[in-house]
């Protein structure tokens, strides 16, 4: 019998929405690179940057480049990416994330292992006050067994290309801003498309800073960029439905939080502040 191949890098493309921030990009290709991801499997979608990110990305030919005129939003940039790629997968993250070895290995034979079409990694956010590379492998060789069902997250996700034929691409309505995850993930449940997160991959998250900046540029202190009701009405979430949902998920992630911790001593959901860490 032939053994199972090795999940390949190359059936995977990634997909970067930039504004600005170019520090925090450049940290995510570094991350990318060592992690053995080549220029030429990463695609960004540079929404009208003015900080330089134009011209890094220029002198880096091998990376598929979009370049818009104006700022169209995460939604609308994750479908030009998309789009371009060629591959089975398409991994859609965020600039301000390291990625580790073996992350995109574990994402894919994760889902191949388990039939899934949606998969996220596990994840630590705010401050990097700990040893990354030491501790991300640990973790994904800990939590190798680890997973949460029906769900995922838009800080990085990895989607088949089967989901992309049958339910087409991201919703670029910009009064979606910061739902537009929620929206995508919602419609692929309702197809019958199997989302889930995994230990096997992990990776840092500094913290949705491309949309503190834009929220202070434009005055805002709300937690999303998007219109909550337009997006509720839109979506079909009643008053009654958003309740029950919000009970189901309270007590879900009570047991996958609890569970973890005994069985593994974390979650595949931590916060670090202020010197501390907070599971979820």
């Amino acid at each position: 019998m032939t053994p199972p191949s090795e999940p390949d890098q190359s059936k995977v493309a990634i997909v970067i929405p930039v504004f600005n921030q170019l520090h925090y990009t450049l940290q995510c290709l570094d991350s990318l690179n060592r992690a053995g991801v080549a220029d030429n499997q990463i695609i960004i979608v540079n929404n009208a940057s003015t900080d330089g990110t134009a011209e890094f990305l220029a002198a880096r030919p091998q990376i598929r480049t979009i370049n818009n005129a104006e700022n169209r939003g995460c939604g609308f940039a994750w479908t030009q990416g998309a789009k371009l790629s060629d591959q089975v997968w398409t991994v859609v993250m965020n600039n301000d994330v390291l990625v580790p070895s073996g992350c995109i290995e574990g994402l894919v034979s994760f889902a191949a292992e388990n039939q899934c079409d949606i998969v996220s990694p596990a994840m630590c956010e705010g401050e990097l006050n700990y040893d990354f590379t030491a501790h991300a492998a640990d973790f994904m060789r800990r939590l190798k067994d680890a997973q949460r069902r029906n769900v995922a997250h838009g800080v990085c996700f990895m989607v088949h290309r089967r989901v992309f034929a049958s339910i087409g691409y991201f919703d670029g309505d910009p009064k979606l801003g910061g739902y537009e995850d929620d929206e995508y993930f919602r419609r692929a449940r309702g197809a019958g498309f199997r989302p889930a997160i995994t230990g096997r991959a992990f990776l840092h998250h500094f913290g949705s800073i491309t949309q503190k900046s834009i929220q202070a540029n434009a005055g805002q202190k709300r937690k999303s960029l998007g219109d909550r009701e337009y997006y509720r009405r839109k979506t079909g979430q009643t008053w009654p439905k958003r309740k029950i949902h919000q009970l189901k998920h309270a007590i879900r992630s009570a047991w996958w939080k609890r569970s973890e911790q005994m069985r593994f001593g974390r979650t595949l959901w931590e916060k670090r502040a202020g010197g501390r860490s907070d599971f979820f």
